[in-house]
């Protein structure tokens, strides 16, 4: 096979886990693996691997819900960074995303995307505990466990890599289906496959806690959090979750990590505002029922530290939000602004209380000023913008869209807003065009096509335009042939 697969295909022989296949979708004698070179990477360039880890994050906004919430993207973006700093590879560029699933799970994926899920997230006690999942995820890339994986595969036979590879696809979504694929394959090869993915476990919690304890986090948390999750699973028969099914946890496992991490000295590690604001924004946003989130924050209003209690106070707010008591909520989040004014959350909570019962002006001011005190901040600005829009102030939008990082324009977002604003300079060819990039990276290719099209049709489309929409079209349908020719 050539060097040169189609990006669906390296995806597939990549990515750890996470894709949201049927159960008996895959027909395993006709997945297309690819070459990838040798553990070094040499056979697959920078470019490459940064080509193939987009298309891995496209294909998963195709298939599950992955936060759009400024304020949680920072959070675990800012974290993110924090513990690369320290890692192997400081200087490699990497993506953290928060999966909204509430089944407990992590993933590293190729070019360095990581994603967590909402449930971990809020099962988590401490941020060390968090830390300590995306510093053993963080190893996984630094480690090239990805490439070494495959590498170790392409000894085997084409049909047993394949079958090998879907198996582990489907376990991930339907524990049966990757069992009885898994059963049609040699067992020596399975048996292979087994001892070479517990060698990489063992070595990214090795590199993990190294990571974890250079970043200023508990090593300890590591056996601390794998233990309890090992233990919580012995009540729910086959519904362990998901991330013991990626990541086996043994009672060896877990001694060899705490015996790593009882090298270090004891000392007390708090936890970051951010991390609890986080969680608290995170049960709020995940809840099916928002009452049952406003009662679990009100229970907890008389315990633990001054600072516990604030973040509840924070958490009810947000809940009184949704459900529509905005009055209760301008009462608290104004209590908390007037007691904590170098807070951000709460004031972009306040300002979009605001929002939410269209007091537009009002909302409008706050972004304003916040946007000036925190002119860095992210999710602040995306936020603003936003609030620009809704008043119909586009130029001014459209300024401030510019002076976002390049992090953040590499976010589907960016494409959205950028598409909103030209619709509101009515000129719907520029309008069509980026909604189709938005469309695109997240994964909906035919859709992408229908708005290149449209944007072909509209009116004022000079020349230079006309060239790039042709352009981007014959890529795009160039990409959907791809998926065709999989499927």
């Amino acid at each position: 096979m050539g060097k040169h697969c189609k990006p669906s295909a390296l995806i597939l022989a990549l990515s750890l886990v996470l894709f949201s296949v049927p159960a008996g979708s895959v027909d395993i004698s006709k997945i297309e693996l690819p070459d990838l070179g040798d553990s070094s990477g040499t056979l697959l360039t920078p470019v490459e691997e940064k080509e193939l880890g987009e298309a891995f994050f496209r294909s998963l906004h195709s298939q599950i819900q992955v936060n759009q919430d400024p304020e949680i993207q920072e959070y675990i973006q800012t974290l993110g960074e924090k513990l690369v700093a320290n890692s192997d590879l400081p200087n490699q560029r990497f993506h953290f995303f928060v999966v909204m699933e509430n089944d407990v799970n992590a993933f590293a994926g190729p070019g360095g995307y990581i994603g967590v899920n909402s449930g971990l997230i809020l099962i988590t006690e401490e941020e060390s505990e968090l830390a300590s999942v995306m510093g053993h995820e963080i190893a996984h890339v630094t480690q090239r466990h990805l490439y070494r994986a495959a590498e170790a595969q392409s000894r085997l036979s084409i049909p047993s890599m394949a079958a090998t590879l879907a198996a582990i696809l489907l376990g991930t979504q339907s524990p049966m289906a990757g069992q009885a694929a898994i059963m049609a394959i040699q067992a020596g090869s399975v048996q292979f496959q087994i001892d070479f993915t517990r060698e990489n476990e063992a070595e990214a919690d090795r590199v993990g806690m190294q990571t974890l304890a250079a970043s200023h986090f508990d090593p300890r948390s590591m056996p601390t959090f794998f233990e309890r999750l090992q233990q919580a699973s012995r009540y729910l028969g086959n519904n362990i979750p998901e991330f013991l099914r990626t990541h086996p946890v043994t009672t060896a496992r877990i001694s060899d990590s705490r015996g790593r991490a009882e090298i270090y000295p004891y000392k007390q590690y708090p936890d970051s505002l951010a991390y609890q604001l986080a969680k608290a924004k995170l049960r709020v946003l995940t809840a099916t029922h928002k009452a049952e989130a406003a009662q679990y924050f009100k229970t907890r209003l008389q315990q633990g530290t001054e600072e516990q209690r604030t973040v509840d106070q924070y958490g009810l707010a947000l809940s009184q939000t949704a459900l529509e008591k905005f009055k209760d909520a301008e009462t608290i989040l104004q209590s908390l602004v007037q007691k904590y004014p170098n807070q951000p959350q709460y004031d972009t909570a306040l300002a979009s209380n605001a929002q939410e019962q269209n007091d537009l002006p009002t909302a409008l001011q706050r972004y304003q000023k916040l946007a000036a005190k925190y002119p860095e901040n992210q999710a602040v600005k995306l936020q603003y913008i936003r609030a620009l829009l809704k008043t119909n102030q586009v130029e001014a939008a459209k300024n401030n869209l510019q002076t976002l990082n390049g992090e953040t324009k590499n976010l589907p977002v960016y494409w959205e807003i950028l598409s909103e604003i030209y619709s509101k300079l009515n000129q719907p060819a520029e309008s069509h065009r980026y909604i189709a990039e938005y469309y695109y990276a997240t994964g909906q290719i035919r859709e992408a096509i229908m708005q290149i099209r449209l944007a072909q049709k509209s009116k004022g489309v000079d020349a230079y335009l006309a060239a790039i929409l042709e352009e981007r079209l014959h890529f795009l349908h160039t990409q959907e042939e791809h998926e065709r020719r999989r499927n």
